[in-house]
């Protein structure tokens, strides 16, 4: 089972070819890929159109779902973004602490095309899917 960033959904559903989201389009009925829920929001909020948000809404039904967040995830998520910041790592969105610290914590890998996630993986056992 892996999880797929937003990033990478987006360049999906906008038809944006790219390593990372042939290798979603690949991987979509193949392998499991877990939705948090917080993906789930930051890639539904963005569709503009009625047709493109339930096009999208049925294609993720099927995936399995999970919370990302809850009250001890939380205080444990603000101590990586911590030890980030004492490297002089500042990331940009607390969404992406939140993502990278569920992979972590759930020990799964992260599709993604985003350069926090890189960052993060440089100080922290983030494993990160490279797709080419």
């Amino acid at each position: 089972m892996i999880v797929c960033d937003t990033s990478v959904w987006i360049d999906y559903f906008n038809g944006r070819s790219g390593a990372a989201a042939d290798l979603l389009d690949e991987l979509l009925g193949n392998e499991l890929i877990l939705m948090p829920d917080i993906i789930l929001l930051e890639l539904l909020q963005g569709f503009r159109t009625e047709r493109d948000y339930r096009t999208a809404k049925a294609l993720l039904a099927p995936l399995p779902k999970a919370a990302a967040l809850t009250p001890d995830r939380a205080v444990w998520y603000s101590l990586y973004f911590r030890k980030l910041r004492q490297k002089g790592i500042t990331i940009r969105k607390t969404n992406d602490i939140v993502i990278g610290g569920f992979c972590i914590d759930n020990r799964l890998p992260l599709l993604h095309n985003d350069r926090d996630f890189d960052l993060m993986a440089s100080v922290l056992p983030l494993h990160l899917i490279n797709p080419t």
